[in-house]
């Protein structure tokens, strides 16, 4: 089940003045193909746009940020922040999964978590924003989500802490992990929540954070720090 934009649109701080881009951006071909007779849209076109819009976007700070990098240099840094791996990235970190609006033949095969879907979402979106309120929210919305996630050498830097836990314990033969939501506080438009990752009866970590996937990045951190695993 596909989650309300207005909970997204909230949780990012952005009011879209239309909301049927917005839609259409989280639209994927397999609802259109499936719901002819309701005239929907899907996000191929926005897609095509956002990718051009990255590009530019993606550009202009790179050039701004490394003044004595060469062309090839940083074209090189440009295509691995716009690669489909690093955009799958960006995409899970905000969620954007729980929004889409997909045909039952995709929602079953599991296309909330299909990494070409995530990616051509997350570039639908920045189409969408781009018609909706211009290049300088684009910017603010990046600024905000992408670039502080880009490392000094141009990088995208986003540690999937729960992935390494993961494959500590089983490696390690440890135990079954296990993530508990045990607090949600503040008001909707700045919801944070408290997330704890357990294993057996031992809890391992405890973590804060805007989402609970953030919540249960932070926990895991958390039990990785305890148990004294390198994760860089």
């Amino acid at each position: 089940m596909n989650r309300d934009l207005k909970q997204l649109q909230t949780q990012l701080g952005i009011s879209f003045r239309d909301q049927h881009i917005l839609k259409q951006a989280f639209t994927h071909s397999s609802y259109v193909n499936e719901n002819r007779m309701a005239n929907h849209k899907d996000n191929e076109r926005l897609e095509f746009l956002g990718d051009a819009v990255l590009e530019l976007t993606v550009s202009h700070y790179l050039f701004e940020m490394h003044p004595h990098r060469s062309e090839g240099e940083l074209t090189k840094l440009r295509a691995s922040i716009v690669c489909e791996p690093s955009l799958v990235l960006f995409a899970e970190d905000l969620e954007f999964g729980h929004y889409v609006h997909l045909g039952k033949g995709e929602e079953i095969t599991g296309g909330r978590t299909r990494p070409a879907l995530l990616a051509d979402v997350f570039e639908a979106f920045i189409g969408a924003l781009y018609l909706d309120q211009g290049l300088e929210a684009v910017i603010s919305f990046l600024k905000t989500y992408l670039f502080p996630k880009i490392s000094g050498e141009g990088k995208p830097q986003i540690i999937d802490y729960k992935t390494l836990l993961q494959e500590h314990t089983q490696q390690h033969g440890l135990g079954v992990i296990e993530y508990k939501i045990v607090d949600e506080r503040g008001p909707a438009h700045e919801k944070e929540f408290v997330s704890e990752v357990w294993m057996d009866e031992a809890q391992l970590g405890r973590g804060n954070g805007r989402s609970k996937k953030e919540a249960e990045q932070q926990a895991a951190s958390q039990a990785l720090l305890k148990m004294n695993v390198t994760v860089l």
